[in-house]
Formats: C-alpha cells, sequence, structure tokens
C-alpha cells in the first residue's frame, strides 16, 4: 500500500513533517533554483525588511500626531499636525513603492525557480527505469508535479515572505510598545499567551476536520473518475441511478464535515472576537488610569493600541504560517525523493548530438535468461529462455496468455533487465549500447494503441520528430492509412482526441503502423499489430507489413496463429520456457505439440462459415 494518503493523490492534501534540522536541511537544497536569480531575490528580502519596519512607523507617527494635536492649544499654529501627516503620508507612499517591488519580485523569481523545478522534475520522472513505476501509483507521481510543486510555489511567493514579515512585525512591535510603556506591555503580553493557545488548540481541531473533509471529497471525485471511465458500462447497465445515489451519499458525507467545521470555527470566531476585543477593553482601562495618572500621554496610549493590534496580528498568523512550512517541507522531500533517483537516459531541452550511429544488423541473441518483475521478486516469469534471431529474420513468439512472451520483448527493449542470464545484440552485450540509441533503432507495433491528443500527423511523426510532411504522407500510404486520412475534412490535421477517442480501433492501428514505418528501424516488434482490422484491412495491412519486415528483424506476437504461418521461426512459450521451435510445418508434424493442438482449434473455428457459428451461438 502506497505511504501516502488518497486524498494525497488526488491532489487535495500534502503530507506535513517535522520542522526538525535535517528537515529544513532537505528543503534549503531546493533553494538551489534561486541562485540564478538570486540577486533580485535578495533585492526583494530587503524591500520587505523595509517595508515592515515602515509598517511600524505607522502606530509611531500616528501617536505623535495625536500628541501634537491634545498639547497644542485650542486656536493654535497645527503646523506640527500637518508635517507629521505630511510626514506618514510619504513613509505610506515609500512602503508602498517597496510593497510593489517586493511582491513583483518575489513572483517573478518564485514562479521562474519553480518552472526550472518542474522541468528537471518532469526530466527525471520520464527518464527513470520502468521498475521505478511498477511501484509506484501514478496519482501518487501525478501529485509530485501538481500539489507539491504548488506547495514550494505558494512557500516562495507567499508563505516565506509573510514568515519573515510576521516576524519582523512581531520582534519590532513588541519593542515599540515596551519603549512606549512596560507597564501596558505587561498587562498585554499577559492575555497573549492566552489566546495563542486556545488558537492552536482550535486550529488542530479544525485541521482534522478539514482533512476528513478533504478525505470524503476525494472519495467522491474518485467516484466521478470511475464513472467517466466506465460510461459505456454505466449506460450499458443502466445504472446512471446507482453511480448518483453513490456520488449523493458520498456528498453528505462530506456535507457533515464540513457543516462540523464550520460550526468549530463559528464557535473560534467568536471566542477570538470577545477575548481579543476584550484584551483590548483590558489595555485601555489600564492606560486610562496610567493617562489620568499622567503616567503616559494620549499619543502614547494610542501608539501603543495600535502596535499591540500589529502584534496580535502577527501572533495569530503563526499557527497558520508553522502548518504551511510543515507541508512545504513534506512537499520538498517527496520532490527531493523523485530527484535523487537515477534515470535511465539523459533528458534535456538541448539538442542531441547528431553523430550517426552505426546501423544496427539486427542479431538478437537471448542465452539462459531468467527473469522476475521487482513487485514479484520470488515469481519467475522467464525460466532459462535461448533464443537466436539471424538479420532480417521473421519470428514470431505464440502461447498461452500469460507465459512470457510481453515479458521477453520488454527485456528486447530494455525496459527490463534479466535478472540471470544475457541479451547480446550483433554479438555485443545490450547493456554496452547507450539506451537511447539502442531503442532508437526499434520500433514496436503494440495490440493496444494508445495515441496522444495531439492530430494524426503529430502522432505519426511521434516515430520521428522533426519528419517532414512528404515523409508522413509516405508513412501512411505504406500504412494504408492516406485514404481513411484524407476522408476526414482537415485531413492530417485532424485531432485523434484524448487517447484517441475520435478514431475507430483500426484506424488507430494504422496510425500506429505508420508511426512504426517512419522510425524505419533495425528490429521491428508487432504485438498483434492485426488483431483490431476488418479483413479488407487485414489484407492491405498484411502487406504492408511484410515489406516493413523485409530486411529488418522482426518479433511477431500472435494468438491469431494464421497472420505467423509465413514465419522463418515460430516459438512456442509455456511456463516461461521455449516449449517448441521450428516452421509452421515443422510444429504441425509435432504429435501431441501445443502448436498443432493449438493450430487444430483455431483453424477449426475459422473453417466454420459465419452463418453456421451465428445459428450455433444462437
Amino acid at each position: 500500500m502506497s505511504r501516502y494518503s488518497r486524498n494525497d493523490q488526488a491532489g487535495v492534501e500534502v503530507p506535513k513533517a517535522k520542522l526538525d534540522r535535517e528537515s529544513i536541511r532537505q528543503a534549503l537544497q531546493l533553494f538551489r533554483y534561486l541562485r540564478p536569480y538570486r540577486v533580485r531575490f535578495a533585492a526583494a528580502l530587503g524591500s520587505l525588511f523595509c517595508s515592515s519596519l515602515l509598517s511600524l512607523s505607522f502606530p509611531f507617527l500616528a501617536g505623535s500626531i495625536v500628541d501634537a494635536a491634545v498639547l497644542q492649544p485650542r486656536g493654535g499654529n497645527l503646523s506640527g499636525v500637518n508635517r507629521t501627516a505630511l510626514l506618514l503620508v510619504g513613509v505610506l507612499a515609500v512602503q508602498a513603492g517597496f510593497q510593489f517591488f517586493q511582491v513583483l519580485s518575489l513572483a517573478t523569481v518564485g514562479q521562474r525557480a519553480v518552472v526550472d523545478l518542474r522541468r528537471d522534475t518532469y526530466a527525471g520522472l520520464i527518464s527513470l527505469p520502468m521498475k521505478f513505476f511498477a511501484t509506484r501509483r501514478v496519482g501518487e507521481l501525478a501529485s509530485r508535479l501538481s500539489s507539491d510543486l504548488i506547495q514550494i510555489e505558494d512557500t516562495l511567493i507567499s508563505i516565506l515572505p509573510q514568515f519573515l514579515r510576521q516576524t519582523t512585525l512581531l520582534a519590532g512591535g513588541i519593542a515599540v510598545i515596551a519603549a512606549t510603556s512596560l507597564k501596558l506591555t505587561g498587562i498585554m503580553l499577559a492575555s497573549l499567551p492566552v489566546l495563542t493557545v486556545v488558537a492552536v488548540v482550535f486550529g488542530r481541531k479544525t485541521r482534522r476536520i478539514a482533512r476528513e473533509a478533504q478525505d470524503r471529497l476525494a472519495e467522491t471525485a474518485t467516484i466521478v473518475e470511475e464513472t467517466l471511465q466506465g460510461i459505456v458500462n454505466v449506460k450499458a447497465f443502466t445504472n446512471e441511478g446507482y453511480e448518483l445515489h453513490r456520488y449523493h451519499d458520498g456528498l453528505l458525507i462530506f456535507l457533515k464535515a464540513t457543516l462540523r467545521g464550520a460550526r468549530l470555527r463559528a464557535a473560534f470566531v467568536a471566542f477570538i472576537v470577545f477575548a481579543l476585543f476584550g484584551s483590548i477593553v483590558l489595555v485601555l482601562w489600564s492606560g486610562a488610569r496610567l493617562l489620568q495618572s499622567g503616567e503616559i500621554t494620549f499619543g502614547h496610549l494610542t501608539r501603543f493600541i495600535l502596535c499591540t493590534t500589529f502584534v496580535a496580528g502577527a501572533m495569530g498568523q503563526f499557527a497558520e504560517l508553522y502548518s504551511q512550512l510543515q507541508k512545504a517541507i513534506g512537499a520538498t522531500q517527496r520532490v527531493r525523493e523523485l530527484l535523487r533517483e537515477t534515470g535511465e537516459v539523459e533528458v534535456s531541452l538541448e539538442p542531441a548530438a547528431s553523430t550517426p550511429r552505426p546501423r544496427l544488423r539486427g542479431e538478437v541473441r537471448f542465452e539462459g535468461v531468467h527473469f522476475s518483475y521487482p513487485s514479484r521478486a520470488g515469481v519467475e516469469v522467464l525460466q532459462g529462455i535461448d533464443l537466436h534471431a539471424e538479420p532480417g529474420r521473421k519470428i514470431a513468439l505464440v502461447g498461452p496468455s500469460g507465459a512470457g512472451k510481453s515479458t521477453l520483448i520488454s527485456l528486447l527493449l530494455r525496459l527490463y533487465e534479466p535478472t540471470a542470464g544475457r541479451l547480446l545484440i550483433d554479438g555485443r552485450d545490450a547493456r554496452e549500447y547507450p539506451l537511447a540509441g539502442l531503442r532508437g533503432q526499434m520500433s514496436m507495433v503494440p495490440q493496444e494503441v494508445l495515441l496522444f491528443g495531439g492530430s494524426i500527423a503529430e502522432n505519426i511523426a511521434y516515430g520521428r520528430p522533426g519528419a517532414g510532411a512528404a515523409e508522413i504522407e509516405n508513412a501512411a500510404r505504406q500504412a494504408n492509412a492516406h485514404d481513411f486520412i484524407m476522408s476526414f475534412p482537415q485531413g492530417y490535421e485532424t485531432a485523434v482526441g484524448d487517447r484517441g477517442v475520435k478514431l475507430s480501433g483500426g484506424q488507430r492501428q494504422r496510425v500506429a503502423i505508420a508511426r512504426a514505418i517512419l522510425r524505419n528501424p533495425a528490429i521491428l516488434i508487432l504485438d498483434e499489430a492485426t488483431s483490431s482490422l476488418d479483413s479488407e484491412s487485414e489484407r492491405l495491412i498484411q502487406e504492408a507489413l511484410e515489406k516493413l519486415m523485409h530486411g529488418r528483424t522482426s518479433f511477431i506476437i500472435a494468438h491469431r496463429l494464421a497472420t505467423v504461418r509465413h514465419a522463418d521461426r515460430i516459438l512456442v512459450i509455456a511456463g516461461g520456457r521455449v516449449a517448441e521451435s521450428g516452421t509452421h510445418e515443422e510444429l504441425q508434424a509435432v504429435e501431441g505439440g501445443i502448436y498443432r493442438r493449438l493450430a487444430a482449434l483455431q483453424f477449426r473455428d475459422e473453417a466454420i462459415p459465419e452463418e453456421s457459428r451465428v445459428q450455433t451461438d444462437a
């Protein structure tokens, strides 16, 4: 089970981390993304500090205005009041300038740094080997590029500046009120700890209820996702009402948790209003007594009250800011875990070196290959596979589902490495080749074709990015896809939709074949490449594939044996081993052989006329 909660994977909540020395050290390592912008970042922090200090000048100058007015005789010259007011307006203008520069600079630096971090995180993610993805959930990985990085972005742009600002206001405010009146400072500080403790207690309960509400909301989001993904089944079984009830019940549970949190927040707000204004009344009462005794002036009292609001506001912010910093530390730890993983290829925005690679001859040899998936280390999927494919030969892999045919292809593509034995390409260990260069000379047409949500031309060009329009069209013609593409109003610019849903299964298959043709590989892999085609399209595609396979080493995974009758060699995989090997005729002659039994069943069914089969099924 994933160590991250379900609502986290939905991108709702980021786990928190303790603010200890090690976690902070790890978080600070991500600040290297600020290095290219460190001058502007330092200037922004300087502006923040100056702006915070200038904020404290407001209560100080406000108190001076009150003193100047009170001490001035009735009808006297108000030049002192006017000068102080103009000075205050000037200070506010300067503060506004600092604030503008600080907000703009932090937003610019933060956004640029996070863009760099997003790019590197995504590059690291897509460069990781398949064994990494086999043990991770997609929602967890998507969360690292969404909620985690958003949390880091908020920290750089908002939370960290706010933390520094409130710290400055708290320290400066206490210094100002202490200089104004030590007695009133003692009274004020005696009441604030009580408010702080209550705020922390209420805050913890509120966050716990908020997390529960987010869990419930995430569950309703899961219901929506499952319903939309399986909308065909929902409609086929007329279960729209059932799904609505499921969603409605989830919303009611979410509503109950939300209202419980609302009641708690309402009580908290009521207490804060009463306690905060009660403490102000206490300070006013004490200040009035000191004013009456002549220990302070009206201006001092005004200055003290205004500074007290600054201090109280800063202390009230710290509980939430601390919680946000915990989330930020947790987010940076998760992103750092991903960045520390070792990728199998180097991914960069820089164009790859254009040094020509010698073309492979296509000789493939498996020698005593054993393999177990990392997630099931105790189960051997392949057990001592020996296989030799000479350059340009067509090798068919047949056998029951789960026998290890697709696993063999995964090893050929080096999506995984053998746990024992070795794979040789052109007489050299496959691990001696640069991985990108090796895969660059292979091409695969899978049984379940996944198209990206762009145009048909973009999906074909995925086989060789940068290919020209003429090359794309030529590949489509060879795959017998040109005619159906041109039947669309937008031709090659037709959008295929999410995962290619706007195309039929046969059309998607032909686009995938065109993509493989454009790649011009030395080693070709066909995984039931004609399984989604009607009889006429299958004949045309089979002709195209015969031309494509000419001169290339081809591995053909097939369940329909009729498609591999003319393969140079057929390997029957069963139980993770090569059970039988030979041509179609040789394997047909084996008494009691697996291939002969499969062929007898399939060819007998294919010999039954369609009308008879329908009547029999009826």
